[in-house]
């Protein structure tokens, strides 16, 4: 793994970045990319599996959440996005 330094990158290289990140990157930062291998030995039988077991846990949390209004549920799920990516802006 290399570290990069913002300031070095092209402007290309920045750009393809900063779509990545979604936000600006500073001059300041440094800059650290890691490709990581899938896992091997995940059938595509196991991935249903998973699937499945993942759809029978949401069904049972959304089975105990509050209903709310479709405006409700959109302001929850912005405020979530802006609580992970501080620059975070919704779209429309």
């Amino acid at each position: 793994m290399m570290i990069h330094k913002a300031k070095d990158l092209s402007p290309q290289q920045k750009l393809a970045i900063e779509s990545l990140l979604g936000r600006a990157i500073s001059e300041q930062e440094d800059i650290s990319i890691r490709a990581l291998q899938p896992q091997p030995g995940v059938t595509p039988e196991r991935r249903s599996e998973i699937l499945e077991a993942l759809q029978a846990y949401f069904l049972r949390v959304d089975s105990q959440r509050q209903p709310v209004s479709s405006e409700q549920a959109a302001d929850i799920i912005d405020e979530a996005l802006r609580s992970t990516r501080p620059g975070y802006r919704p779209v429309g």
